[in-house]
Protein backbone atom coordinates (compact mmCIF):
# COMPACT_ATOMS: atom_id res chain seq x y z
CA UNK A 1 0.00 0.00 0.00
CA UNK A 2 3.05 2.20 1.04
CA UNK A 3 4.56 2.14 -2.81
CA UNK A 4 1.32 2.85 -4.22
CA UNK A 5 0.82 6.07 -2.52
CA UNK A 6 4.16 7.34 -3.46
CA UNK A 7 3.44 6.19 -7.14
CA UNK A 8 -0.14 8.36 -6.98
CA UNK A 9 1.82 11.32 -5.10
CA UNK A 10 4.87 11.19 -7.20
CA UNK A 11 2.55 11.39 -10.46
CA UNK A 12 0.37 14.17 -8.85
CA UNK A 13 3.82 16.27 -8.19
CA UNK A 14 4.91 16.24 -11.80
CA UNK A 15 1.62 17.53 -13.49
CA UNK A 16 2.36 21.23 -12.48
CA UNK A 17 5.91 20.98 -13.28
CA UNK A 18 5.33 20.10 -16.67
CA UNK A 19 2.69 22.36 -16.98
CA UNK A 20 5.31 25.39 -15.47
CA UNK A 21 8.21 24.07 -18.04
CA UNK A 22 5.47 24.87 -21.22
CA UNK A 23 5.47 28.30 -20.35
CA UNK A 24 7.33 30.60 -22.70
CA UNK A 25 8.48 32.83 -19.43
CA UNK A 26 10.31 30.48 -18.10
CA UNK A 27 11.51 29.06 -21.12
CA UNK A 28 12.99 32.77 -21.55
CA UNK A 29 14.47 32.70 -18.20
CA UNK A 30 16.23 29.69 -19.14
CA UNK A 31 18.16 30.40 -22.24
CA UNK A 32 21.15 31.83 -21.90
CA UNK A 33 22.07 32.26 -25.31
CA UNK A 34 19.76 32.62 -28.55
CA UNK A 35 21.25 32.96 -31.83
CA UNK A 36 18.55 34.27 -34.69
CA UNK A 37 19.20 34.47 -38.67
CA UNK A 38 23.02 34.40 -38.00
CA UNK A 39 24.99 34.56 -41.30
CA UNK A 40 28.80 35.27 -42.02
CA UNK A 41 30.23 35.71 -45.55
CA UNK A 42 33.92 36.37 -46.29
CA UNK A 43 34.15 38.57 -49.63
CA UNK A 44 35.98 37.62 -52.51
CA UNK A 45 37.99 40.69 -53.96
CA UNK A 46 39.81 40.78 -57.38
CA UNK A 47 41.74 43.83 -59.45
CA UNK A 48 43.23 46.66 -58.30
CA UNK A 49 40.58 48.14 -57.25
CA UNK A 50 39.69 45.41 -54.41
CA UNK A 51 35.79 44.64 -56.44
CA UNK A 52 33.47 42.35 -54.77
CA UNK A 53 32.82 39.33 -56.99
CA UNK A 54 31.46 36.85 -54.70
CA UNK A 55 31.47 36.16 -50.81
CA UNK A 56 32.55 32.81 -49.13
CA UNK A 57 29.07 31.82 -47.12
CA UNK A 58 30.73 30.39 -44.40
CA UNK A 59 27.51 30.55 -42.05
CA UNK A 60 23.86 31.12 -44.19
CA UNK A 61 21.35 31.45 -41.65
CA UNK A 62 21.15 29.17 -38.33
CA UNK A 63 18.99 29.61 -35.64
CA UNK A 64 19.07 27.92 -32.31
CA UNK A 65 19.65 28.62 -28.33
CA UNK A 66 21.67 27.24 -25.75
CA UNK A 67 20.17 27.05 -22.36
CA UNK A 68 21.42 27.38 -18.76
CA UNK A 69 24.23 24.07 -17.49
CA UNK A 70 23.58 21.85 -20.81
CA UNK A 71 26.30 21.37 -23.76
CA UNK A 72 25.19 21.64 -26.99
CA UNK A 73 26.93 19.53 -29.77
CA UNK A 74 27.64 20.98 -33.11
CA UNK A 75 28.73 18.12 -35.76
CA UNK A 76 29.88 18.02 -39.60
CA UNK A 77 31.77 17.82 -42.33
CA UNK A 78 34.56 20.05 -42.79
CA UNK A 79 33.93 23.51 -43.90
CA UNK A 80 30.37 23.24 -43.03
CA UNK A 81 31.26 26.35 -41.02
CA UNK A 82 31.01 25.24 -37.48
CA UNK A 83 34.21 27.11 -36.20
CA UNK A 84 33.33 30.01 -37.46
CA UNK A 85 30.17 29.55 -35.89
CA UNK A 86 32.07 29.22 -32.72
CA UNK A 87 34.12 32.54 -33.31
CA UNK A 88 30.97 34.52 -34.59
CA UNK A 89 28.70 33.95 -31.42
CA UNK A 90 31.89 34.34 -29.49
CA UNK A 91 32.50 37.81 -31.06
CA UNK A 92 35.82 37.21 -31.81
CA UNK A 93 34.35 37.91 -35.58
CA UNK A 94 31.91 40.03 -36.48
CA UNK A 95 28.48 38.93 -38.08
CA UNK A 96 26.98 39.65 -41.65
CA UNK A 97 23.69 39.79 -40.18
CA UNK A 98 21.19 38.51 -37.41
CA UNK A 99 20.83 38.54 -33.78
CA UNK A 100 23.48 37.38 -31.25
CA UNK A 101 21.29 37.44 -27.46
CA UNK A 102 23.48 36.55 -24.48
CA UNK A 103 21.24 36.74 -21.18
CA UNK A 104 18.95 38.97 -22.54
CA UNK A 105 21.42 41.35 -23.86
CA UNK A 106 21.92 42.24 -27.80
CA UNK A 107 25.70 41.55 -28.42
CA UNK A 108 25.41 41.87 -32.25
CA UNK A 109 27.12 44.99 -32.81
CA UNK A 110 28.87 45.81 -29.68
CA UNK A 111 32.30 46.89 -30.11
CA UNK A 112 35.91 46.12 -28.21
CA UNK A 113 35.28 48.35 -25.70
CA UNK A 114 31.58 47.36 -24.74
CA UNK A 115 32.83 43.43 -25.25
CA UNK A 116 35.19 43.61 -22.53
CA UNK A 117 33.18 43.15 -19.66
CA UNK A 118 31.59 40.20 -21.19
CA UNK A 119 34.55 38.36 -21.88
CA UNK A 120 34.77 37.27 -18.33
CA UNK A 121 31.21 35.11 -19.28
CA UNK A 122 31.88 34.23 -22.58
CA UNK A 123 35.28 31.80 -23.43
CA UNK A 124 36.24 29.63 -25.59
CA UNK A 125 38.56 26.92 -26.11
CA UNK A 126 40.89 27.07 -29.34
CA UNK A 127 41.22 23.41 -31.58
CA UNK A 128 45.21 23.58 -31.77
CA UNK A 129 46.76 23.15 -28.33
CA UNK A 130 50.33 24.16 -30.04
CA UNK A 131 48.78 27.59 -32.15
CA UNK A 132 47.19 28.86 -28.82
CA UNK A 133 49.70 29.06 -26.57
CA UNK A 134 52.65 32.12 -26.68
CA UNK A 135 55.80 30.32 -26.88
CA UNK A 136 57.40 33.20 -25.65
CA UNK A 137 55.38 33.55 -22.66
CA UNK A 138 55.15 31.25 -20.10
CA UNK A 139 52.36 29.14 -18.24
CA UNK A 140 52.30 31.49 -15.13
CA UNK A 141 51.71 34.07 -18.01
CA UNK A 142 49.39 32.84 -20.13
CA UNK A 143 46.61 31.65 -17.22
CA UNK A 144 47.01 35.07 -15.56
CA UNK A 145 46.71 37.12 -18.67
CA UNK A 146 42.46 37.00 -18.30
CA UNK A 147 43.19 38.61 -14.69
CA UNK A 148 45.54 41.35 -15.93
CA UNK A 149 42.92 42.31 -18.82
CA UNK A 150 40.25 42.59 -16.95
CA UNK A 151 41.91 43.94 -14.04
CA UNK A 152 40.66 41.66 -11.75
CA UNK A 153 42.79 40.83 -7.96
CA UNK A 154 41.66 36.89 -6.69
CA UNK A 155 41.89 36.66 -3.56
CA UNK A 156 45.69 34.89 -2.24
CA UNK A 157 47.08 36.80 -5.43
CA UNK A 158 47.15 36.16 -9.06
CA UNK A 159 49.65 33.10 -8.23
CA UNK A 160 48.09 31.42 -5.73
CA UNK A 161 44.86 31.39 -8.04
CA UNK A 162 46.93 30.16 -11.26
CA UNK A 163 48.64 27.10 -9.31
CA UNK A 164 44.93 26.52 -8.29
CA UNK A 165 43.38 26.47 -11.41
CA UNK A 166 46.49 24.29 -13.06
CA UNK A 167 45.70 21.92 -10.41
CA UNK A 168 42.68 21.82 -11.24
CA UNK A 169 42.69 21.02 -14.62
CA UNK A 170 45.13 17.80 -13.59
CA UNK A 171 48.68 19.54 -14.06
CA UNK A 172 51.10 20.43 -11.14
CA UNK A 173 51.57 23.78 -9.43
CA UNK A 174 55.09 23.85 -9.96
CA UNK A 175 54.46 24.10 -13.53
CA UNK A 176 54.20 28.14 -13.15
CA UNK A 177 57.26 28.66 -14.81
CA UNK A 178 57.27 26.31 -17.59
CA UNK A 179 56.92 26.91 -21.52
CA UNK A 180 54.66 25.30 -23.45
CA UNK A 181 57.32 23.59 -25.51
CA UNK A 182 57.86 21.18 -22.31
CA UNK A 183 54.66 20.00 -22.37
CA UNK A 184 52.89 17.51 -24.67
CA UNK A 185 49.32 17.98 -26.66
CA UNK A 186 46.96 17.06 -23.76
CA UNK A 187 48.82 18.93 -21.32
CA UNK A 188 48.75 21.89 -23.47
CA UNK A 189 44.86 21.66 -23.66
CA UNK A 190 44.58 21.21 -20.06
CA UNK A 191 46.59 24.99 -19.90
CA UNK A 192 43.92 26.53 -22.49
CA UNK A 193 40.97 25.39 -20.46
CA UNK A 194 42.60 26.47 -17.49
CA UNK A 195 43.48 29.91 -18.91
CA UNK A 196 39.34 29.64 -20.32
CA UNK A 197 38.33 29.05 -16.56
CA UNK A 198 40.10 31.66 -14.98
CA UNK A 199 37.48 34.52 -14.59
CA UNK A 200 34.27 31.45 -14.12
CA UNK A 201 32.52 32.34 -16.84
CA UNK A 202 29.28 31.56 -17.96
CA UNK A 203 29.79 30.00 -21.58
CA UNK A 204 32.37 27.68 -22.59
CA UNK A 205 32.87 27.45 -26.30
CA UNK A 206 35.26 24.72 -27.36
CA UNK A 207 36.05 24.45 -31.24
CA UNK A 208 37.31 20.36 -31.13
CA UNK A 209 39.06 19.99 -27.95
CA UNK A 210 39.88 16.37 -28.54
CA UNK A 211 40.58 16.31 -32.05
CA UNK A 212 44.14 17.18 -31.96
CA UNK A 213 45.39 14.77 -29.09
CA UNK A 214 45.99 11.14 -28.53
CA UNK A 215 43.03 9.06 -28.00
CA UNK A 216 44.10 8.12 -24.91
CA UNK A 217 44.39 11.98 -23.79
CA UNK A 218 41.00 12.13 -25.41
CA UNK A 219 38.90 10.82 -22.75
CA UNK A 220 41.12 12.27 -19.98
CA UNK A 221 40.01 15.63 -21.28
CA UNK A 222 36.23 15.17 -21.78
CA UNK A 223 36.08 13.61 -18.42
CA UNK A 224 37.75 16.50 -16.80
CA UNK A 225 35.85 19.03 -19.01
CA UNK A 226 32.39 17.19 -17.73
CA UNK A 227 33.67 16.97 -13.97
CA UNK A 228 34.63 20.91 -14.55
CA UNK A 229 31.08 21.35 -15.63
CA UNK A 230 29.34 19.94 -12.69
CA UNK A 231 31.85 21.89 -9.97
CA UNK A 232 31.67 25.43 -11.61
CA UNK A 233 27.90 24.72 -13.34
CA UNK A 234 29.18 25.78 -16.86
CA UNK A 235 27.34 25.89 -20.21
CA UNK A 236 28.79 24.27 -23.27
CA UNK A 237 29.26 24.57 -26.60
CA UNK A 238 31.46 21.96 -27.94
CA UNK A 239 31.68 21.60 -31.91
CA UNK A 240 33.72 18.61 -32.74
CA UNK A 241 33.43 15.80 -36.33
CA UNK A 242 33.59 12.67 -33.68
CA UNK A 243 30.34 11.35 -33.08
CA UNK A 244 31.36 9.21 -30.46
CA UNK A 245 32.61 12.22 -28.36
CA UNK A 246 29.66 14.13 -29.00
CA UNK A 247 27.17 11.63 -27.54
CA UNK A 248 29.06 11.35 -24.71
CA UNK A 249 29.03 14.59 -23.53
CA UNK A 250 26.05 16.69 -25.39
CA UNK A 251 22.34 17.30 -24.34
CA UNK A 252 21.34 18.30 -27.88
CA UNK A 253 22.91 18.38 -31.02
CA UNK A 254 22.78 20.04 -33.87
CA UNK A 255 24.04 18.95 -37.19
CA UNK A 256 24.94 21.16 -39.96
CA UNK A 257 25.69 21.42 -43.60
CA UNK A 258 27.16 23.93 -45.72
CA UNK A 259 26.68 26.58 -43.09
CA UNK A 260 23.00 25.42 -42.17
CA UNK A 261 21.52 23.53 -39.55
CA UNK A 262 19.95 20.71 -41.25
CA UNK A 263 18.78 18.84 -37.67
CA UNK A 264 18.88 19.82 -33.73
CA UNK A 265 17.78 17.34 -31.11
CA UNK A 266 18.16 15.84 -28.14
CA UNK A 267 21.09 13.20 -27.73
CA UNK A 268 18.89 10.20 -27.77
CA UNK A 269 16.12 11.02 -30.48
CA UNK A 270 19.15 12.14 -32.97
CA UNK A 271 20.82 8.29 -32.44
CA UNK A 272 17.81 6.46 -32.03
CA UNK A 273 15.59 7.90 -35.03
CA UNK A 274 17.77 10.37 -37.20
CA UNK A 275 15.22 12.20 -39.31
CA UNK A 276 17.58 14.17 -42.07
CA UNK A 277 19.08 11.80 -44.47
CA UNK A 278 22.32 13.98 -43.80
CA UNK A 279 22.66 12.87 -40.39
CA UNK A 280 21.41 9.24 -40.69
CA UNK A 281 24.80 8.67 -43.18
CA UNK A 282 27.04 10.69 -40.41
CA UNK A 283 25.53 8.18 -37.88
CA UNK A 284 25.94 5.42 -40.18
CA UNK A 285 29.58 6.25 -40.11
CA UNK A 286 30.26 5.73 -36.72
CA UNK A 287 32.62 2.89 -36.34
CA UNK A 288 31.98 -0.13 -33.71
CA UNK A 289 35.10 -1.68 -31.99
CA UNK A 290 33.20 -4.53 -30.67
CA UNK A 291 33.13 -7.38 -32.94
CA UNK A 292 30.02 -8.76 -31.35
CA UNK A 293 28.01 -5.52 -32.09
CA UNK A 294 29.01 -5.24 -35.35
CA UNK A 295 26.58 -7.88 -36.91
CA UNK A 296 23.49 -5.50 -35.85
CA UNK A 297 24.88 -2.34 -37.14
CA UNK A 298 23.50 -0.43 -39.79
CA UNK A 299 24.40 -0.60 -43.36
CA UNK A 300 27.32 2.13 -44.67
CA UNK A 301 25.80 5.09 -46.36
CA UNK A 302 28.05 5.80 -48.74
CA UNK A 303 27.48 9.92 -50.16
CA UNK A 304 28.44 11.07 -53.28
CA UNK A 305 30.92 13.39 -54.65
CA UNK A 306 32.01 16.21 -51.77
CA UNK A 307 30.89 18.94 -49.89
CA UNK A 308 29.54 22.11 -52.82
CA UNK A 309 31.44 25.35 -52.41
CA UNK A 310 29.96 27.73 -49.98
CA UNK A 311 30.69 30.56 -52.82
CA UNK A 312 27.64 29.31 -55.05
CA UNK A 313 25.86 26.49 -52.55
CA UNK A 314 22.98 24.98 -54.80
CA UNK A 315 19.90 26.22 -54.82
CA UNK A 316 17.07 24.96 -52.44
CA UNK A 317 18.02 22.26 -50.09
CA UNK A 318 21.66 22.29 -50.12
CA UNK A 319 22.55 18.45 -49.64
CA UNK A 320 19.97 17.44 -52.62
CA UNK A 321 23.10 17.46 -54.66
CA UNK A 322 23.93 14.11 -52.76
CA UNK A 323 20.56 12.73 -51.62
CA UNK A 324 18.68 9.23 -52.25
CA UNK A 325 15.67 11.08 -51.85
CA UNK A 326 15.93 14.36 -53.80
CA UNK A 327 12.93 15.81 -55.92
CA UNK A 328 12.00 18.32 -57.88
CA UNK A 329 10.87 20.23 -54.85
CA UNK A 330 14.28 19.90 -52.92
CA UNK A 331 15.87 21.74 -56.02
CA UNK A 332 13.90 24.73 -55.72
CA UNK A 333 12.50 24.87 -52.32
CA UNK A 334 14.42 25.43 -49.26
CA UNK A 335 12.81 23.30 -46.24
CA UNK A 336 12.50 25.27 -43.23
CA UNK A 337 13.87 23.95 -39.66
CA UNK A 338 10.63 22.58 -38.31
CA UNK A 339 9.77 21.35 -35.51
CA UNK A 340 8.15 17.41 -36.41
CA UNK A 341 8.59 15.74 -32.86
CA UNK A 342 8.83 17.56 -29.49
CA UNK A 343 12.07 18.46 -29.06
CA UNK A 344 13.39 17.38 -32.30
CA UNK A 345 13.63 19.92 -35.65
CA UNK A 346 14.76 18.89 -38.91
CA UNK A 347 15.06 20.69 -42.37
CA UNK A 348 13.96 18.18 -44.93
CA UNK A 349 10.85 17.71 -47.19
CA UNK A 350 11.48 13.91 -47.14
CA UNK A 351 12.32 13.51 -43.74
CA UNK A 352 13.75 9.97 -42.31
CA UNK A 353 11.41 7.98 -39.27
CA UNK A 354 8.16 10.21 -40.40
CA UNK A 355 5.79 10.89 -42.66
CA UNK A 356 6.40 12.52 -46.24
CA UNK A 357 6.39 16.43 -45.75
CA UNK A 358 5.93 16.54 -49.74
CA UNK A 359 4.06 13.53 -50.88
CA UNK A 360 2.89 14.66 -54.10
CA UNK A 361 6.34 14.49 -55.33
CA UNK A 362 7.66 11.24 -56.13
CA UNK A 363 10.02 11.71 -59.25
CA UNK A 364 13.42 11.20 -58.09
CA UNK A 365 16.26 13.48 -59.50
CA UNK A 366 18.86 12.08 -61.46
CA UNK A 367 21.38 12.71 -58.90
CA UNK A 368 19.38 11.16 -56.05
CA UNK A 369 19.27 7.90 -58.74
CA UNK A 370 23.29 8.04 -59.07
CA UNK A 371 23.28 8.38 -55.53
CA UNK A 372 21.36 5.54 -54.53
CA UNK A 373 23.44 3.20 -56.26
CA UNK A 374 25.94 3.55 -53.60
CA UNK A 375 23.08 3.07 -50.42
CA UNK A 376 22.79 -0.60 -49.47
CA UNK A 377 19.33 -1.86 -50.63
CA UNK A 378 18.03 -2.17 -46.65
CA UNK A 379 18.54 1.48 -46.21
CA UNK A 380 16.36 2.63 -49.79
CA UNK A 381 13.87 0.09 -48.46
CA UNK A 382 13.85 1.61 -44.87
CA UNK A 383 13.22 5.24 -47.06
CA UNK A 384 10.34 4.32 -48.93
CA UNK A 385 8.39 3.99 -45.79
CA UNK A 386 8.31 7.56 -45.34
CA UNK A 387 9.10 8.72 -48.88
CA UNK A 388 6.65 8.32 -51.87
CA UNK A 389 9.46 9.19 -54.28
CA UNK A 390 12.05 6.42 -53.21
CA UNK A 391 8.54 3.79 -52.77
CA UNK A 392 7.49 4.91 -56.73
CA UNK A 393 10.63 4.64 -57.90
CA UNK A 394 11.49 1.58 -56.48
CA UNK A 395 7.89 0.49 -57.40
CA UNK A 396 8.91 1.03 -61.00
CA UNK A 397 12.12 -1.00 -61.16
CA UNK A 398 10.31 -3.62 -59.69
CA UNK A 399 7.78 -3.45 -62.30
CA UNK A 400 10.75 -2.89 -64.98
CA UNK A 401 11.90 -6.07 -63.78
CA UNK A 402 9.46 -7.47 -63.89
CA UNK A 403 8.47 -7.37 -67.68
CA UNK A 404 11.95 -7.94 -68.40
CA UNK A 405 11.97 -11.54 -67.04
CA UNK A 406 8.45 -12.06 -68.40
CA UNK A 407 9.78 -10.97 -71.97
CA UNK A 408 13.07 -13.26 -71.76
CA UNK A 409 10.55 -16.02 -70.83
CA UNK A 410 8.64 -15.43 -74.03
CA UNK A 411 11.62 -14.72 -75.99
CA UNK A 412 13.54 -18.07 -73.86
CA UNK A 413 9.93 -20.33 -75.03
CA UNK A 414 9.75 -18.63 -78.53
CA UNK A 415 13.62 -19.61 -79.32
CA UNK A 416 13.07 -23.60 -77.63
CA UNK A 417 10.26 -23.72 -80.04
CA UNK A 418 11.61 -22.44 -83.20
CA UNK A 419 14.88 -24.42 -82.52
CA UNK A 420 12.44 -27.39 -81.77
CA UNK A 421 11.26 -26.72 -85.24
CA UNK A 422 14.56 -26.45 -86.98
CA UNK A 423 16.32 -29.36 -85.56
CA UNK A 424 12.73 -31.41 -87.02
CA UNK A 425 13.27 -30.01 -90.18
CA UNK A 426 17.43 -30.12 -89.86
CA UNK A 427 16.96 -33.78 -89.10
CA UNK A 428 14.64 -34.60 -91.78
CA UNK A 429 17.04 -33.29 -94.80
CA UNK A 430 20.01 -34.70 -92.65
CA UNK A 431 17.69 -38.44 -92.74
CA UNK A 432 17.44 -38.01 -96.72
CA UNK A 433 20.95 -37.48 -97.39
CA UNK A 434 22.15 -40.04 -95.31
CA UNK A 435 19.66 -42.68 -96.92
CA UNK A 436 20.87 -41.57 -100.17
CA UNK A 437 24.32 -41.98 -99.33
CA UNK A 438 23.67 -45.29 -98.15
CA UNK A 439 21.66 -46.31 -101.29
CA UNK A 440 24.67 -45.91 -103.11
CA UNK A 441 27.41 -47.56 -101.50
CA UNK A 442 24.46 -50.52 -101.73
CA UNK A 443 24.65 -50.32 -105.60
CA UNK A 444 28.32 -50.50 -105.41
CA UNK A 445 28.98 -52.87 -103.45
CA UNK A 446 27.49 -55.48 -105.46
CA UNK A 447 30.10 -55.66 -108.63
CA UNK A 448 33.08 -55.72 -106.03
CA UNK A 449 30.98 -58.70 -104.23
CA UNK A 450 30.67 -60.61 -107.74
CA UNK A 451 34.62 -59.91 -108.44
CA UNK A 452 35.49 -61.36 -104.93
CA UNK A 453 33.84 -64.41 -105.68
CA UNK A 454 34.54 -64.87 -109.39
CA UNK A 455 38.59 -63.84 -109.26
CA UNK A 456 39.47 -66.22 -112.02
CA UNK A 457 36.88 -65.22 -114.56
CA UNK A 458 37.81 -61.34 -114.03
CA UNK A 459 41.59 -62.60 -114.51
CA UNK A 460 40.54 -64.82 -117.79
CA UNK A 461 38.20 -61.51 -118.97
Amino acid sequence: MSETKKTDTAGQAEVPRQAQASEGDSADRGVLLRVEGLTKHFPIKKGILQRQVGAVKAVDGIDFEVRKGETLGVVGESGCGKSTMGRVITRLQDPTSGTITFEGQDITRLNAGKMRPLRRDIQMIFQDPYGSLNPRHTIGSIVSAPFRLQGVEPEGGVKKEVQRLLELVGLSPEHFNRYPHEFSGGQRQRIGIARALALKPKLVVADEPVSALDVSIQAQVVNLMDDLQEELGLTYVIIAHDLSVVRHVSDRIAVMYLGKIVELADRTSLYQAPMHPYTKALMSAVPIPDPKRQGGKNERILLRGDVPSPIAPPSGCRFHTRCWKATEICRTTEPPLKELRPGQRVACHHPENFEDQAPQDTVLLSDARKTAELVPDAVLEESAETSAAVAAEIAAEKSDGADTSDGAEKSDRADTSDGAEKSDGAGKSEGAEAAADAEEPAASEEPAKKAEADPQESTDK
